[in-house]
């Protein structure tokens, strides 16, 4: 729920109301709950996305985003007052009968969106596991969800909005993982939660991989925003990106044959094991925070890649590092999850408004670095 997370320095107000009336004052004022927000299934019907089910939230905040429920639950699209808080890929909305799983394919499906699911079992670059070809990024992005709830109902003075289901990674003689997936919202606030429990069903021990593949763009990502990361170590992919190390941080403007920059963080936490972090854009007195737990995901990428048409910053909490399994194994490193045990993880992005409440993400995370 979008209370799950400690709250401590929370831009959020506990009290919120509904354009300043509690429920039995906006019934009277409403003939639907839709005007004052709520869910909106769909399925659509166009081009590589046909049949592709997903659902609308709606706020009263200004906050909407999409829940696409054929691909993993994902979020790929995210807007607040009309302006999108994420980066879109050409790929565009792909039904999952579409996805590759070799070495690169899954490009051709990822949509980008405000959150992309990488994993179960495989994260990071093509790589040969005992025998077993991986693609980038792994397989649970392309996988419907089951036994989907939809629930809009009154709590209190507040509507909650949620939408719950079943991904599975599974195959004979291989992994048999569940992601059980809760999406929460209240129509009241900017913001929502994502919580995941991965339970492994199967005969035997399986690789667990997980990665929150978290992708802003414009017109929040932009000349002059600011990355705010409460990062304590970085170090780079590769020698492009240690050339500009000390540079990690800076946003420029699209540039022509930009090549991508990654680097591993060490991220600090809160006194609540909570780590903030976020993309800020004072020309529109706009930012995006996202929390979760450290001791669930211990581990962060960052992805810049700033060129034209392909401008995006990914800022990616993970339960691994993003190097594939097989080095994974290699190093001794590998999470297992065995037979009938489960884990949890997950998110919470809160959008962030007026120079006060920027400051204040920018002064939480900077006194934790």
């Amino acid at each position: 729920m979008v209370e799950d997370l400690p709250r401590e320095g929370d831009v959020m107000e506990e009290d919120m109301s509904i354009f300043g009336y509690g429920r039995a004052d906006v019934e009277k004022r409403i003939g639907h709950v839709s005007q004052v927000g709520g869910l909106r299934p769909f399925t659509l019907s166009d081009g590589r996305a046909n049949g592709v089910r997903g659902v609308d939230f709606r706020t009263t905040t200004g906050l909407d985003f999409t829940v696409l429920l054929d691909r993993a639950m994902d979020i790929s699209e995210a807007r607040y007052k009309g302006m999108s808080l994420c980066w879109r890929s050409a790929a565009g909305d792909a039904n999952p009968a579409f996805y590759d799983s070799r070495w690169i394919e899954w490009l051709w499906t990822f949509f980008g969106g405000l959150n992309t699911t990488c994993g179960l079992t495989q994260t990071g670059g093509p790589n040969t596991d005992q025998g077993e070809a991986l693609g980038l990024h792994g397989r649970v992005s392309a996988a419907p969800a089951e036994r989907v709830s939809v629930r809009e109902e009154w709590e209190s003075d507040h509507l909650a909005l949620e939408v719950s289901g079943v991904v599975r990674e599974a195959r004979l003689f291989g992994p048999e993982l569940e992601m059980h997936r809760t999406i929460r919202a209240r129509s009241d606030r900017a913001g929502f939660s994502v919580r995941d429990r991965i339970v492994n069903i199967g005969a035997r021990p399986s690789p667990l991989m997980l990665l929150y593949h978290i992708n802003l763009g414009f017109p929040l990502l932009d000349d002059g925003a600011e990355m705010i990361l409460p990062s304590t170590k970085v170090v780079a992919r590769d020698e492009r990106a240690r050339a500009e190390q000390e540079r990690w941080a800076e946003i420029i403007g699209p540039a022509t044959g930009y090549e991508e920059r990654v680097y591993a963080h060490t991220m600090e936490a809160d006194a609540d094991g909570i780590v903030t972090y976020g993309l800020i854009n004072r020309r529109l007195n706009i930012g995006v925070q996202v929390q979760y737990r450290k001791q669930e995901l211990p581990f962060f990428t960052e992805w810049k890649m700033f060129g034209d048409r392909e401008y995006v910053l990914g800022l990616e909490p993970a339960n691994s590092p993003a190097i594939g399994r097989e080095a994974l194994r290699e190093k001794g490193q590998l999470v297992e999850l065995g037979v009938g045990e489960a884990t949890d993880a997950g998110f919470e992005v809160n959008v962030v408004e007026g120079k006060q409440e920027l400051d204040r993400l920018v002064e939480n995370a900077s006194a934790r670095r």
